[in-house]
């Protein structure tokens, strides 16, 4: 299992253990996090698993590729910035024990 940690606009925060090979976005919606809707079923049609990527853990996770699906669907994101990510591309792995992931306030 590894730690993933979910931080709400308030700045509560709630850690969670996920199985290696799942996603971010499992982690949230596995231990109902608040504020994840991850509505889109895993397809990548929507953008309300949308997470900022703490500061200190994006080169690890690793930066939005410019020009990619991800990226078309982040613009319609409410407050996306250098750190959005979308929780369903960011895979769990032993790489990331400790990762922290900021939830908007809103997702649209």
């Amino acid at each position: 299992m590894v730690k993933v940690t979910f931080v709400s606009s308030d700045g509560t925060r709630r850690a969670v253990d996920i199985a290696e090979g799942e996603t971010a976005r499992e982690a949230a919606l596995f231990n109902d996090v608040p504020g994840i809707d991850g509505d889109c079923g895993g397809v990548c049609a929507c953008a309300t698993c949308h997470v900022f990527v703490d500061p200190a853990w994006i080169d690890k996770v690793g930066r939005l590729a410019e020009g990619g699906a991800e990226a078309d669907l982040l613009q319609f994101a409410e407050g996306a910035n250098e750190y959005s990510r979308l929780a369903c591309q960011i895979p769990i792995e032993p790489l990331v024990e400790g990762l922290i992931l900021h939830v908007p306030e809103q997702q649209y």
